[in-house]
């Protein structure tokens, strides 16, 4: 099932809507943390990724109240996107500025925890975002989810029965993008689809490759 299919049927029994502030804040976040990155990492002006979140930000608010599901899912993977190529754009400036010393150890540090962060809240984004076509598509389907991830709560029998009425919220997904940032693994989660096994290599090497820099950078210093 795809974000532009919605059941007429309503929601399924005892399904309560997914509240949208908790991917908004995780959103205005990563603009004020790509703020916090020195000129030097930042595409563009630092505060531009804030600007353009603050501008869709309302755009994706009014299609999501007015009904307009399938400009709300367009317009927040166009965030995504956006958020994703100023991401990589920045790790690219921390590579190619590591071996000329372009940055004090202590900034140096701070800029890397900031990218390692905010590639848990993007990646969170992304899966929330398209899992099962996404949170308004989760909301409206009968039945179990076709969910690219197995979460524990969908393994107890009575979700297998389909008389459970679960599914993830956005905790949920940055739980999981938190854990494959740590751990470089889903830990309690199960990666069913190879599409989801692919974002979450991309998330793990993006992280690996963060602490890699700060490690050799350290190895520098010392």
């Amino acid at each position: 099932m795809n974000s532009e299919q919605t059941v007429g049927s309503g929601l399924r029994p005892e399904q309560e809507h997914e509240p949208r502030w908790p991917a908004a804040v995780a959103l205005i976040a990563v603009g004020f943390m790509y703020w916090g990155l020195p000129e030097e990492l930042s595409v563009g002006p630092r505060w531009l990724l804030l600007a353009i979140i603050l501008v869709l930000l309302a755009p994706m608010a009014i299609t999501h109240r007015s009904g307009r599901y399938r400009l709300n899912h367009l317009l927040a993977l166009i965030v995504d996107a956006v958020l994703t190529l100023f991401v990589i754009g920045s790790l690219i400036f921390l590579v190619q500025g590591l071996p000329s010393h372009r940055e004090a150890p202590g900034a140096l540090l701070r800029s890397a925890a900031g990218l390692w962060l905010t590639n848990i809240l993007v990646f969170a984004l992304w899966y929330w975002r398209l899992d099962a076509g996404g949170p308004h598509a989760r909301e409206y389907a009968t039945g179990p989810i076709d969910s690219a991830f197995l979460f524990p709560q969908m393994t107890r029998p009575e979700a297998r029965s389909g008389g459970d009425s679960w599914s993830p919220h956005f905790v949920d997904y940055l739980f999981l993008a938190f854990n494959t940032s740590t751990a470089f693994s889903p830990t309690d989660t199960a990666v069913l689809s190879r599409g989801a096994k692919l974002a979450m290599m991309a998330q793990s090497l993006i992280s690996l490759l963060i602490l890699a820099l700060l490690a050799a950078r350290a190895v520098n210093i010392l």
